[in-house]
């Protein structure tokens, strides 16, 4: 296999230097460059130990220019990757996304702009193994449970509500049973909201705070039982497997492919 130039979006951020702290340890990838405009002319080595003398890009397009990668990684936020999306896929740069928040709008426009270019996306809400199997698991409980519910747990920075996890476990679940859960109403509120949100029949509830990194647990109700799928992450390093899955497949596909599903599926 030949070896794949990444450049990372999103370098300065957390998640950023995970994933080029990962691609650094993986024998078929090299570490090109890095975006991020908040630590524009930092070195990468001044961000992860190892990594090249090179600055940080302020741009996406100066930093494909700069670096000439195979594939982009943005771990950014919803408002930039509606700028490095475009720019990376019209520069025919192949794109793994982790950034969630965005609307179905802009996946529609990201889809058409994937075919439009001829250059292929992965945009997955979780990149951990362990999370997208709670979302399989969850599905296919839904046809035989009736009553549902989802809790999330992020840390205190996370900006978007619900994740993007719970967005996407509450659409498989919906999917798999083709019908709405059963949500019986309350009447009267001693705390406004104290129910979080309802998509579907499916109360979903989000919590923000210091020492979480990202949690999230699933509970299915029937008559005298109820079962709890809950995925916990104690550490960023569990999205880096599916992550660099992403990065090496990522150029074998057509167009935009949400989730790992297939990607899985193919290991």
């Amino acid at each position: 296999m030949s070896n794949i130039n990444v450049l990372v979006s999103g370098a300065g951020g957390r998640m950023g230097r995970t994933v080029m702290s990962a691609v650094m340890e993986a024998g078929d990838m090299t570490l090109v460059g890095g975006v991020d405009p908040g630590f524009s002319d930092t070195l990468l080595c001044e961000l992860v130990a190892g990594a090249p003398r090179e600055a940080v890009a302020p741009d996406v397009e100066t930093g494909i220019e700069r670096f000439k990668p195979d594939v982009m990684v943005d771990f950014t936020t919803p408002t930039a990757l509606m700028h490095n999306l475009p720019t990376a896929l019209t520069k025919r740069v192949a794109c793994v996304v982790g950034t969630t928040g965005f609307s179905e709008e802009l996946l529609r426009e990201i889809c058409a702009l994937c075919e439009q270019c001829n250059t292929p996306a992965v945009i997955a809400p979780n990149f951990s193994i362990g999370a997208n199997l709670m979302m399989k698991f969850a599905a296919e409980a839904s046809a035989l449970m009736d009553y549902a519910a989802i809790i999330e747990a992020h840390h205190e920075n996370k900006l978007d509500a619900p994740s993007g996890t719970a967005l996407a476990t509450v659409e498989r679940m919906r999917r798999a049973r083709g019908d709405d859960f059963a949500h019986q109403q309350t009447q009267h509120f001693a705390l406004e909201g104290v129910r979080g949100g309802e998509v579907g029949g499916i109360s979903v509830q989000a919590i923000r705070m210091a020492g979480v990194v990202a949690n999230q647990t699933v509970l299915l109700g029937g008559p005298g039982e109820t079962l709890r799928i809950e995925h916990v992450t104690t550490g960023r390093e569990c999205f880096m497997p599916g992550v660099l899955l992403a990065v090496r497949e990522v150029r074998n596909l057509e167009g935009l492919t949400f989730g790992l599903d297939e990607l899985l599926m193919n290991t």
